[in-house]
Formats: C-alpha cells, sequence, structure tokens
C-alpha cells in the first residue's frame, strides 16, 4: 500500500468528535448510521479528509546530509592537509588522502540513512484492504480510502485498519504494540467506560492493533496522522538524532590537531626566514611540516575500530545500524528498559497453585475448562499457560473436545467461562476465572471466603494473576449458565506470571558493578512491573504511573531521576518515554532506551542510543533503533556495554600513539630554525610522510583491535563531557613518551654526526660530512620507528601494567611491529629507496644503539602508570 500523503493539504477535515461518547450522539457527529455511508459520501470525504495513510518524509533531503559528511571538522582539516600536499607537489599523499574523506563520509551516509525508515515502517502495519459497510453491503476496499464515519466489519484475524469506536459485538484484541501488555484485551461495545486514557478505553479499537478473538462492528473516527499510530508516526519524525559522545569528541580532538598543525607550520615561517631561507623554501618547508603533524590515518583508524566493534557486537548477537552507536553505547549510564519480551519471555507461565484438597482435581479441571489449542499453539496466552501445567502433571488433553457437552464462554463482564463435560460415567461442570466472581459462588465454610481473599491479595502483590478453579457434580446439562455456576466446588487458586529471562539477572547486576542505573519504563501495570523488576535485581525503589508522570513537575522529575534509586515507570505513553529520556539527558546521562513495540519507536530515535528486540519487536522499533538485539537478550546490552568501553578505550590508545609521534617529528624542526641553520635539519619531510602513512598506520589499526583491560566493567560510567583527550593522556604523549623520544631521536642524530668530526655552522652538502649527515637523519628516522615500538606496548594499557594484559594477547599489534621494521629497513637499505627518501645504510654500533629505545619509552610509560596507579573510583 502507499504510504504517502498528497502533496497538497486538504482544503477541510471533518469535525473534531469524542470516540467515547454514546454510541448515538457518536454517530450523529460523524453523520453517518450503523449501516454505514454509502460509496459516493464516502468518496467525497475521500477528499476532503485525505487518505488514511502515515506520513512520509521527503527524500529530498539526502544531498544535504552526504554534505554534512564530507565538511565534518576532521575532514575539513583533511581537505586543507590534501590541499597543502598537492601545492607541495605530494600529488599521491592529497589523492589518497581525498579518497579517504570520500570513502568515511559515504560510509557514515549510508549508516545514517538507516535511521531515517521508522516512519516508513509504521505503514506495514496497516492492512492492505479493509471490510466496511458502504450501501449497507460489505465491501472490501483499499484500506487508504477509509474515512471517518465508514462502519468496520471487524473479525479473528483483522488487523484494524483505522482508529474506531465498536457499536455492537465483543472482541478480544492484541494491542501490546501499542500499549506494552503481553496480554490481549477486550472490547466490547456496551462496556462502561471509566479508563482515564483513550488506549485503555473498553470501547475502542485502533490502528495496527489485531483481532485475536470475536467479532464486532465498529464506526471509523479518525484515520492517518489523526491515528494512535499517526501521532507516533508524528513524533517519530519530528524527533531529531543528535551527535554521538564519539563524534562530538572526534569534532573537538580535530580541532586540536588543526590547531597544533597550524601553528607550528606558521610558526616555523619567521624561524625558518630567521635561519636563512628564503621566503619560498621556508613555505615550502611550513606545508611539509603542516601536512606532517595532521594525522591523515585517524579518521580511518576510528572508523575500522568502529567497525570491529560491530562485527565483536553482531556475534554477541547485537546488530549496530550506526557506526558510532558502538561506542555510544559503552557510554551508557542509565538504561530505559521495557518489561514485556525485554526482562519477561512474553509468555505466561503457572508460577503457584493452592489447591483446595488434593491436586488431581484442580489439575483435571484445568485440562477440561478451556478453548485453546495447546498443539498448535493458538489461543489466549493464559489458557495456553495453563494447559501447559495440565499436560506436564499428566492430564489428558487429547479426548477434551469429544468428552464436551457444553461451553459457556469466558465473558469479560462476568470474568469467567464455563464448560459441562463428561467424567467417567458423569457429567462435571469446571469453572474458571476472576477469584472475586468465583468465590462467591462457592460453598464455603464461615470465614473461608475472608481467609482465601487475603490469600489472592497476598498472591497479587508478588505480581501474580490469580484465577480461582471451581467445580461440582450435576446429574444433567445445566438449563443455562446460571444454573451451571452455583454452588460450586474450590478446587483451588492459580497464580500466573510472565516470567523473567534468567540471563537478565545476571546482566542487571554486570550494570549495576558498572555504574549503571536501569529504570522499567512500561506500559504495563505498575505492581506486576515492579515486581518483576525487583525479580531481576532491578531496585524498584519508586513506581510512578503514567498519571502520576503527567502531573510531575520538571524539577521532581529531575529530583527523581538524579536520586540514587531506581524507578519503574507504569502505564506509560509514546509522550512518557520521550519526556524521560528529555529529562535524562538534561540531567547529564546517557541514556540506553529498549523496546519492542510500535509506541517505543519516538523515544528509541530521542535516546543516545535505542535498543530494539529483533525476534520479538515490530519492524518500526527495529528500523527506529540503532542496535537490534537478534537475540532479544537483555543480557546482550551488557556484552554491548564492555564492547563499547573497549572501542572508546581503543580510540585513546592509538591518539595517545598518534599523538606521542609529534614531538619527536616537530623537534628535529624547530631545533633547525632556532640555531639559525647551525644545526642541519635532522629529518626531511618525506621520511616524516615515511613514519606517518607507513609505519605509523597498521601498529595504530592494531591498537584499535586491542583486547579489553582488566576491570574495565567495574569503572563508573565516564562523564558526558570527558573527551578523548584528556590532560592525562597529553602529558603520557607529549610529557615522557613524546619527549623522551625526541631526546633519544636527536642523540642518536647528534651521535653519528659528532663522530664523524661535525661542528655547529659545518657544511654537510658536500664531502665526508655529507655521508655522515645522510647516516645522521637516517639514524633519526630509525630511532623514531624504534621509539615507535616501545609507545605501541606503553598505549595498550591505560593504567594497569603491561604484564596485566599479556605481551602477545594483541597478534595484530605485533604483526604490525613486524611491518614497520620490514619497511624501515626496506627504506634504509633498498637502493631505489634509499635515493627517494635520502636514506642510507646504517653502522653496526648505531643499530645497537637503537635497540634499547622501545624498552626505554615503554619502561618510562610503564613507571609513570605504576606511580600514578590508583583504585578506580566513581568519577
Amino acid at each position: 500500500m502507499t504510504t504517502h500523503l498528497r502533496t497538497k493539504p486538504p482544503v477541510a477535515e471533518e469535525p473534531a468528535v469524542d470516540a467515547r461518547e454514546p454510541v448515538a450522539r457518536l454517530l450523529r457527529d460523524l453523520r453517518t448510521a450503523p449501516t454505514g455511508l454509502t460509496a459516493r459520501e464516502a468518496a467525497r470525504r475521500l477528499q476532503v479528509s485525505g487518505p488514511n495513510a502515515l506520513p512520509a518524509r521527503s527524500g529530498h533531503q539526502w544531498p544535504l546530509a552526504l554534505l554534512r559528511q564530507l565538511i565534518h571538522p576532521l575532514a575539513l582539516l583533511l581537505w586543507v592537509a590534501g590541499g597543502l600536499a598537492w601545492a607541495a607537489g605530494t600529488t599521491n599523499l592529497a589523492i589518497a588522502i581525498a579518497g579517504v574523506i570520500l570513502l568515511n563520509g559515504l560510509l557514515a551516509f549510508v549508516q545514517e540513512q538507516q535511521a531515517e525508515k521508522a516512519v516508513e515502517a509504521l505503514g506495514k502495519y496497516l492492512p492492505d484492504r479493509a471490510p466496511v459497510l458502504r450501501d449497507g453491503q460489505v465491501w472490501h476496499v483499499p484500506a487508504t480510502e477509509l474515512v471517518p464515519g465508514d462502519v468496520l466489519v471487524l473479525e479473528e484475524g483483522n488487523r484494524v485498519p483505522a482508529d474506531a469506536r465498536l457499536i455492537d459485538g465483543t472482541v478480544d484484541v492484541d494491542a501490546s504494540m501499542l500499549t506494552g501488555e503481553s496480554v490481549p484485551v477486550t472490547r466490547m461495545a456496551d462496556a462502561h467506560d471509566d479508563a482515564t486514557r483513550a488506549l485503555d478505553s473498553p470501547v475502542l479499537v485502533f490502528s495496527g492493533t489485531v483481532c485475536v478473538a470475536g467479532a464486532a462492528h465498529a464506526v471509523v473516527h479518525a484515520t492517518g496522522r489523526h491515528t494512535e499510530i499517526g501521532r507516533i508516526a508524528s513524533l517519530s519524525a519530528r524527533v531529531g538524532r543528535e551527535e554521538s559522545p564519539l563524534e562530538r569528541q572526534v569534532r573537538r580532538v580535530a580541532w586540536l590537531i588543526a590547531l597544533v598543525a597550524v601553528v607550528v607550520g606558521i610558526g616555523f615561517l619567521p624561524l625558518g626566514w630567521l635561519a636563512g631561507l628564503s621566503w619560498s623554501a621556508a613555505f615550502v618547508f611550513a606545508i611539509g611540516l603542516l601536512v606532517a603533524n595532521v594525522p591523515e590515518g585517524l579518521l580511518p583508524t576510528i572508523t575500522l575500530a568502529l567497525a570491529a566493534g560491530v562485527r565483536s557486537m553482531a556475534k554477541a548477537g547485537a546488530l549496530v545500524k550506526r557506526l558510532s552507536a558502538v561506542e555510544t553505547l559503552g557510554s551508557t549510564t542509565v538504561i530505559c528498559t521495557d518489561k514485556t519480551g525485554t526482562l519477561t519471555r512474553n509468555e505466561m507461565r503457572v508460577e503457584e497453585i493452592r489447591p483446595a484438597g488434593e491436586e488431581g482435581p484442580l489439575i483435571a479441571a484445568l485440562a477440561r475448562c478451556s478453548t485453546a489449542d495447546l498443539g498448535g499453539g493458538s489461543g489466549d496466552p493464559t489458557e495456553l499457560a495453563l494447559l501447559r501445567h495440565a499436560d506436564s502433571h499428566g492430564a489428558d488433553l487429547s479426548t477434551r473436545d469429544a468428552l464436551r457437552k457444553t461451553l459457556y464462554p469466558f465473558d469479560p463482564r462476568l470474568k469467567r467461562m464455563s464448560t459441562v463435560d463428561t467424567v467417567g460415567d458423569g457429567l462435571w461442570v469446571s469453572t474458571k476465572g476472576a477469584p472475586e466472581q468465583i468465590l462467591p459462588r462457592c460453598v464455603l465454610p464461615a470465614g473461608e471466603r475472608t481467609r482465601l481473599l487475603a490469600l489472592v491479595d497476598e498472591m497479587a502483590g508478588r505480581a501474580l494473576r490469580v484465577l480461582a478453579v471451581a467445580g461440582r457434580p450435576v446429574e444433567a446439562v445445566p438449563a443455562d449458565r446460571e444454573e451451571a455456576e452455583t454452588e460450586l466446588r474450590l478446587l483451588g487458586l492459580v497464580g500466573l506470571v510472565d516470567p523473567p529471562r534468567p540471563e537478565v539477572a545476571a546482566a542487571v547486576a554486570d550494570c549495576h558493578t558498572a555504574g549503571i542505573k536501569v529504570h522499567v519504563v512500561t506500559g504495563d501495570n505498575g505492581l506486576t512491573a515492579a515486581e518483576i523488576a525487583r525479580r531481576v535485581g532491578i531496585g524498584a525503589d519508586r513506581v510512578i504511573s503514567g498519571e502520576e508522570l503527567a502531573v510531575l513537575p520538571e524539577p521532581a522529575l529531575d529530583e527523581a531521576l538524579t536520586a540514587n534509586g531506581e524507578i519503574v515507570f507504569s502505564r506509560a505513553a509514546p509522550e512518557d518515554k520521550l519526556r524521560i529520556a528529555d529529562a535524562l539527558r538534561d540531567c547529564g546521562e546517557v541514556v540506553a532506551m529498549t523496546g519492542d513495540g510500535v509506541n517505543d519507536a519516538p523515544a528509541l530515535r530521542r535516546a543516545d542510543i535505542g535498543v530494539a528486540m529483533g525476534v520479538g519487536g515490530t519492524d518500526v522499533a527495529k528500523e527506529a533503533a540503532t542496535v537490534v538485539l537478534t537475540d532479544d537478550n537483555f543480557a546482550t546490552i551488557v556484552a554491548g556495554v564492555r564492547e563499547g568501553r573497549r572501542v572508546y578505550d581503543n580510540v585513546r590508545k592509538f591518539v595517545l600513539y598518534i599523538f606521542a609521534h609529534a614531538v619527536p617529528e616537530v623537534l628535529p624542526f624547530l631545533l633547525f630554525a632556532v640555531s639559525g641553520g647551525m644545526i642541519p635539519l635532522p629529518l626531511t619531510v618525506l621520511q616524516i610522510l615515511a613514519i606517518d602513512l607507513g609505519t605509523e598506520t597498521l601498529p595504530a589499526l592494531a591498537l584499535g583491535r586491542e583486547p579489553a583491560e582488566p576491570g574495565l566493567m567495574s569503572r563508573r560510567p565516564r562523564r558526558r563531557s570527558e573527551g578523548v583527550v584528556t590532560g592525562r593522556m597529553l602529558l603520557r604523549a607529549w610529557g615522557i613518551m613524546g619527549l623522551l623520544s625526541g631526546i633519544l631521536v636527536l642523540a642518536a642524530y647528534f651521535a653519528v654526526l659528532c663522530a664523524a668530526g661535525w661542528h655547529p655552522g659545518a657544511d654537510v652538502s658536500s664531502g665526508a660530512l655529507h655521508q655522515a649527515y645522510l647516516e645522521a637523519t637516517t639514524a633519526s628516522f630509525a630511532a623514531i620507528v624504534s621509539c615507535q615500538v616501545g609507545t605501541a606496548f606503553a598505549s595498550r594499557t591505560e593504567r594497569v601494567s603491561l604484564r596485566s594484559v599479556g605481551l602477545t594477547t594483541n597478534r595484530l599489534l605485533l604483526g604490525g611491529i613486524a611491518f614497520e621494521l620490514v619497511f624501515a629497513a626496506a627504506l634504509i637499505y633498498l637502493p631505489p629507496l634509499q635515493d627517494l627518501f635520502g636514506t642510507t645504510a646504517l653502522p653496526a654500533w648505531v643499530v645497537a644503539m637503537l635497540l634499547p629505545m622501545p624498552v626505554l619509552v615503554w619502561g618510562a610509560d610503564e613507571l609513570f602508570r605504576w606511580f600514578t596507579r590508583r583504585p578506580v573510583r566513581a568519577r
């Protein structure tokens, strides 16, 4: 079916009506009748109200979305670097940088577009055709052509095509996609409507819900964007996506790198001129220095690290639709989880049985008094649970239908059902239903009813749905229901529950260890949700209903959310979930919102990260979410948090690794400039580019695959404002590893020059000193590579020792180090590369001097980490 509205809005709309007013008045207000509209009138109204379709997002915005990915601050920095590289004559480098920008931009654009399909998925919940009464006959018309005033014919198995009010009949409706309730609800045309919200009205049915039993006629009062599902679609369309914490931090890192690169590059111009260089030569050197200080591999390294996290999470059962969501999940401080199907199995189970005597008669009555089909799995979930229990206790279900004489089906007003069956040589009435309806019809000793009602309250307080079961023998089939359901003998009480998933309790405990709060936000009953929450370890320190939330001031809500306890929000509407997500974000929390229903879609988009259930979830929820759990396992969220924290740590590790090499690369240029040219340049621009794009790249990528550090999930979540680059990181990168590497590099450089008899100001452009100068610059290049090895091992951990993670646990890093050593050796010893990069073979004593450098650099940082190591505290 088509879900696009007309490009021009209708010139008028049907007047607003109160769908819960008396039927006669509603029919009058809608100008219709129980026999429906005429075809001519329906066609006229379609022109006025527009098609029964959901609003669709415009598709012409994609060029701007793509452009945004290409002008990201880091992308802008890379564009500048590419332009300068082109101006400096390094055409291949400029082309490679442009390719990196385009590839990353396209990848990010595709990932972003995946999150824009939630509104389109809502259309799948509307049927293609719908039976309606027109001209007094049943017509099957396209669902998009329904209009207010049409009378629907609802039957078992039909999906409701529009919001409507029952005018006759009774239907059971699966409304879980809107309300979050796991049990079908009964809707009756003549029910007393005292519900506080329209979704709970016993006389209304809503577009997208499914009739699971019964038959009825209903008059349409809302279509398209005016329906409940249309309102949710509008909410989903209005809720935009903000930058993830990592995206914000990468933006800050980009500006920091840009500032350093520009300051160094511009600062070299006057220094180079003062050193005796011409302005043109100084400009060429400044461009080379600026390009050398731009980490061209940073953006692809971040992308590949996140992609590796996506693959790891997919293996664990979580499909991530946006790369940055991996890191966002790792920074989560609060999880707002649904109950039904997320914490629970979404299937009823007998939890407790209280027989009034022997258990056998009670089990037999459960088997007989049912209309569900256990073999086919069809029927009310509660009845299926009762049949499973009876079957597990040896009851014979195969002869039920053959031995049945009469069925008095479940009546939602009476809240009970009964059957008359052949049992042995006689007949037996079996009745089950709400205790308050069954117990008054039982013959009980004095005071027993009071004791039983207290027992029912106690069981209900433990979130059990309690049914009473009774029966009696009869000599003949009763004349009517009233006669059958009198003077009964109580057989017992049965308590049912939608049980928690067994793995959820451990997952919640892991969340608490990681400093993550877990709130329950559900459309279900507060008492039931609170009990389920407590069973899985969620505090449930306070229960706030949708009605209470609606009148709760913003300061009071903020105070409740920032308190130490955990909250159960019950009977939550879509707007409530949005409000909760907004309040948590305003309080500085990073929010992960789980859900599976259509009603969850707006909140899934608004939260920092939306997590949908892949098996039991609706397509709308999956499209709106950024993470889809393929196993519907709450424990997978914890695995995702761990993976996200690992990925973020690894981003910091390779940023640290890259930053540490800025000092030994910049110091030679500064030394040359400060000395006024008395000290020849210890490193050439081409050698720096060989480091940045050659020896540095693979180890940096390997650090993105570093295993998690011990104690990763014992940390408190980091603050939203905490950056990728911290003062501690800069101290390690520039003050310890960078400075020491720079000293070692210059020591190797001067050792070679001085051994050849060089003195400041000596000409190294020709003669014997020229060969010594080539060896000296080669020694500088090799020393930086040697220090990189130590930096790589030091960068593997943030605080713990290298021994605690193992020297060989990152095989990719070992391979990357092997590659950079082979690559450096090729530049030093292969004649074609010697001519290109200005290198030459090194004497054995110089190679021997390089060998301890990795240990010195790693050892200095290891000593710093040992000295500053403290137990991880709440931050």
